[in-house]
């Protein structure tokens, strides 16, 4: 059975199942900025959507990328928003998030670990770093994903 992502922002929390099976969930960092769609809101968008690509398969935990391209390792401190580790890339599938992959929407690794639980991303989802391998190595390119208010479960 195909796996499914669901990500409730009011607990940030991300639960990964199989059918009605629970199989994971950790804590995640939605955007700052609330729940929206425009472009340019840094916003997390709701909905359905879908893993349309997975990047850095096999990169050392860490791996900094720039526009979507491993630069390095990242362990200095900073207050950038830094993309780490793995990139998750969603694809909207409801007529509201159709452009969320033009926006770069993301589930990544984070420089900001110990704020993972706080609501403090530009719009991408954030996990720890150990967390998104563990997430990535679990799904496919095609993974479903529902990002709602609030978990129904």
């Amino acid at each position: 059975m195909q796996p499914r992502i669901e990500i409730g922002i009011g607990q940030q929390r991300l639960r990964l199942w199989e059918g009605e099976l629970l199989r994971g969930e950790w804590p995640v960092s939605t955007a700052a900025a609330g729940i929206g769609f425009a472009e340019g809101s840094l916003q997390t968008p709701l909905g359905r959507f879908r893993i349309c690509e997975k990047i850095g398969h096999g990169a050392p935990e860490r791996t900094l990328f720039q526009s979507r391209v491993p630069v390095g390792l990242a362990f200095e401190p900073s207050d950038e928003d830094q993309i780490l580790t793995r990139i998750l890339w969603l694809d909207g599938l409801d007529p509201g998030n159709a452009h969320t992959r033009a926006r770069y929407i993301y589930i990544h690794g984070t420089n900001h670990e110990a704020r993972i639980g706080i609501p403090e991303s530009h719009g991408c989802i954030r996990m720890r770093n150990a967390d998104v391998i563990d997430l990535f190595d679990r799904v496919e390119v095609g993974t479903e994903v529902g990002i709602w208010e609030n978990f129904d479960r």
